[in-house]
């Protein structure tokens, strides 16, 4: 028998889900018979009962086989909840019933909202679910052909210079350098959100790391991920797969050491660096990681005895903006030799847009990026009190981010990257798209990653157990036994094909309004149903 991988569908995935009683069942078919999707069929069911049938107690236990009705597992053949089945039974023994735990959207891109793994927060409307595409161009400027238009989907990740700051003097008929430009990477506009080793298992991890790399290298697909706090394997930084992977330094500075003694056999430089001062789901927390899921590889990688591992809620010896550019933003650009970018990750809230207005104004020109992250988005390691009560939904604090810069001037210079709730509603691409056009150059995505890898978790308090080293999918828990459960090919191909489909989503969004690159910053694209909400982000309101 073929063992069963936790990222098999079962069907309690589905919406509806079958409710069959077999002792009043008389098998005559009628039921199988009248459902048009092939939802249900025939099978054999061993049973076992505990008999007596002597005049004295003298109980056996009995095996027989007897046919039953078994709902189908496929998604192909999901049941719609048509009632067929129920109306052609004789004897009511067979019916269909809503099922609250469906991940079916999810599956099979269905309508409505996405049950989504882990622990989450701010269930209410969404700014993005009242905001529209509605300037489509037809006649006066023509749309494009998403299937055989060429589509430049790149952001940059890095500083980006002014034509006035570009270091180049005239020297007759050429332009010559003066002296060393900020690096800038130009990446696809999706970076898998900082999830440590520790946070995920090792499994969960490498699927990740392969499905980078397979996007990278087969479908050129530049894509970026985050290693988040806690470091990396030694066989990881010294690859060349290191140059898809941005490494994280947080408050805990768990795991550099190790980074840092591997930098002489590197053989390529990584993607980035990404200093976390604040995360969107907790901002003003630390991290956690419990002692139970601190395993012996996890002691290695950061340094550390089986303990609780919290991060302190800010980097010590920072007490300022400034102090941050001078000290972290330097140092970091100078371990690399000034040839990586490094970008600073802050929770929204309401002082984002003084520390972007602070970034902008570096002197030395070298922050490469800032990463908002929001509200809605999610992790297994928040307290509840501040996974519901603290934070700043992401769409709000982006826009004012973008138009502060632009009254400057001085948009599109330091990269805006802002995630916390992408495709929470079942269509990434969607919320990526009016994202950019509401000013973000890229999004940072996560949860959705971690629900392709099979998570169950759901907001009616399905599992939840992300903090707990019990994760029953192998996902987040560092238990050998668990996480033999998750397969690390079928996690990546899952990821990969996901990722596929998101580009070529964004392409049908992309070609209606007229766009062959990103439209970063086009909220003229954008209307709102909402008019609190046209009024706030300077959208046009529609009804």
């Amino acid at each position: 028998m073929e063992s069963v991988k936790t990222q098999d569908v079962s069907v309690n995935d589905f919406p509806w889900k079958i409710v069959y009683h077999p002792e009043i069942c008389t098998m005559c078919g009628s039921c199988v018979a009248a459902c048009t999707f092939n939802a249900i069929e025939p099978a054999m069911a061993r049973r076992s009962l505990t008999v007596s049938r002597k005049a004295f107690p003298d109980p056996v236990q009995e095996h027989m086989a007897r046919p039953v009705i078994r709902q189908k597992s496929g998604v192909l053949n999901a049941c719609v909840g048509c009632g067929m089945c129920e109306k052609m039974c004789p004897n009511a023994a067979i019916f269909s019933a809503r099922n609250p735990d469906s991940r079916f959207p999810l599956l099979a891109r269905g309508k409505g909202p996405i049950k989504r793994g882990g622990r989450t927060n701010l269930n209410a409307q969404r700014t993005l679910d009242s905001i529209i595409v509605g300037r489509i161009s037809q006649m006066t400027d023509p749309s494009l052909d998403s299937e055989r238009h060429t589509f430049d989907i790149r952001s940059p990740f890095g500083r980006v210079l002014q034509a006035r700051e570009l270091p180049f003097r005239v020297e007759g008929n050429n332009l010559v350098l003066t002296e060393k430009t900020p690096p800038v990477h130009w990446i696809y506009p999706v970076i898998f959100s900082d999830m440590s080793i520790g946070a995920l298992s090792t499994r969960a991890w490498e699927a990740l790391v392969m499905a980078t790399a397979y996007l990278n290298e087969k479908h050129d697909m530049p894509v970026r991920m985050c290693s988040g706090e806690g470091g990396m394997p030694i066989k990881l930084l010294e690859s060349e797969q290191l140059k898809y992977v941005i490494l994280q330094i947080a408050s805990g500075h768990f795991g550099w050491n190790r980074i840092i003694k591997a930098m002489p056999g590197m053989k390529t430089d990584p993607a980035g660096v990404l200093i976390k001062i604040g995360q969107g789901a907790k901002p003003g927390d630390g991290g956690l990681l419990p002692s139970a899921k601190v395993a012996p590889h996890i002691q290695a990688i950061r340094g550390v005895p089986k303990a609780d591992l919290l991060s302190p809620p800010n980097h010590q010896g920072l007490y300022s903006i400034e102090e941050s550019v001078q000290k972290m933003h330097l140092s970091l650009n100078a371990a690399f030799g000034f040839r990586v970018p490094v970008a600073i990750k802050c929770a929204a809230s309401a002082t984002s847009v003084s520390v972007y207005n602070n970034l902008l104004r570096d002197p030395y020109k070298i922050c490469g990026g800032f990463f908002m992250d929001g509200i809605q988005g999610g992790t297994g390691a928040a307290n509840e009190v501040s996974l519901d009560h603290t934070g700043h939904p992401i769409v709000s604090k982006l826009r004012d981010c973008y138009l502060a810069a632009v009254a400057q001037g001085l948009q599109g210079q330091i990269p805006l990257w802002a995630g916390g709730g992408m495709g929470m509603t079942g269509n990434a691409a969607a919320d990526v798209f009016k994202m950019l056009c509401l000013g973000a150059n890229g999004v940072i995505m996560g949860k959705i990653l971690i629900q392709l890898l099979g998570c169950i978790g759901n907001e009616h308090g399905r599992c939840n157990s992300c903090s707990t080293g019990k994760c029953p999918t192998g996902i987040c828990t560092q238990d050998p036994r668990l996480v033999k459960r998750l397969d690390v090919d079928r996690g990546a191909e899952n990821i990969v094909k996901y990722m596929l489909a998101f580009d070529s989503e964004l392409r049908k969004l992309l070609a209606p309004v007229g766009n062959s690159s990103l439209p970063v910053g086009r909220s003229d694209v954008l209307v709102s149903t909402d008019k609190a909400v046209a009024d706030k982000l300077g959208i046009q309101y529609a009804c």
